[in-house]
């Protein structure tokens, strides 16, 4: 079975995450997404990148989720949220994904 890539997992977690708060209305919900999807994350790029980058990559999806929040006062939430799982995606592909 192919793996999916880190990058897609990472940037899956954030939209999918807000995408279950919003429509259950249920943010702990989203949040058990959005860790999910990190985890699985973190573990991959871990494999593929090992330490630095991985936990590099980690902190690059928790301030990704907690940028989001104040960005989203600016240009609204779903922009907000499409954008900074762009922003994650494609720096998860630079440092891990192209890699492997």
């Amino acid at each position: 079975m192919a793996k999916i890539p880190g990058a897609v997992v990472a940037a899956g977690g954030l939209v999918g995450g807000y995408s279950v708060a919003r429509f259950t209305k249920k943010r702990p919900l989203g949040g058990v997404v959005l860790a999910a999807a990190g985890g699985v994350a973190a573990r991959q790029w871990q494999q593929v990148a090992r330490g630095k980058a991985a936990a590099a990559l980690s902190a690059v999806y928790l301030a990704g989720f907690a940028g989001s929040h104040p960005l989203a006062k600016k240009v609204g939430a779903w922009p907000s949220v499409l954008g900074v799982a762009g922003v994650v995606g494609g720096v998860s592909y630079l440092v891990a994904d192209r890699q492997g």
